[in-house]
Order: C-alpha cells, then sequence, then structure tokens
C-alpha cells in the first residue's frame, strides 16, 4: 500500500526539504517503519522510546485523528493521504 505522507516543516530535513513522500505499508505502524527506512532519524521524532506517539505529535488518515481509530494499528489503503501534525500549545 503506497501512501502519500505530508511531512511537517520541522522534520522536511529528513526528507531532504519534501513537503511529501511515498511510504508503503497497511497500517500506520508500517508506514513509520518504512519512513524511518528510507528517512533515517524521523521515527524518533514521530515515536518515543516505547514506540508510541509522541505526546506532542498528531497522525492523521485522510483527515482523521489516529487516536480515535486505533493509533498505530489504524489500517491505511493504497492512496491514503497520512499528515504528520505537531500539536500546537497556546494559552
Amino acid at each position: 500500500m503506497a501512501v502519500h505522507v505530508r511531512v511537517p516543516t520541522p522534520l522536511r530535513r529528513f526528507t531532504g526539504g519534501a513537503e511529501e513522500v511515498i511510504a508503503v505499508g497497511a497500517t500506520i505502524r508500517a508506514v513509520v517503519e518504512d519512513l524511518e527506512k528510507n528517512h533515517p532519524g524521523i521515527k524518533e521524532r514521530i515515536c518515543d522510546e516505547e514506540g508510541k506517539v509522541r505526546r506532542f505529535v498528531n497522525i492523521f488518515v485522510n483527515g482523521d485523528d489516529i487516536r480515535f481509530l486505533n493509533n498505530l494499528d489504524t489500517p491505511v489503503k493504497d492512496g491514503d493521504e497520512v499528515s504528520i501534525v505537531p500539536a500546537i500549545a497556546g494559552g
């Protein structure tokens, strides 16, 4: 399954400046692993030491937050759009 991954500005240094890359996988977990294989260092910015999505990172599949789906086990299909969005704190 090839998906389009939208990369936020802070992580583009891992993708050679690309704002969108293609990744392969049947779940978000597999997509993150594929991203790491092709763009070393990006996974540790997305996931913590336990392999969970970092608290201040949000991942969306076609606009749906994976936290309300199956988290990293959320399935993806060919052509889906995955967006990695850093959470913005404010007050």
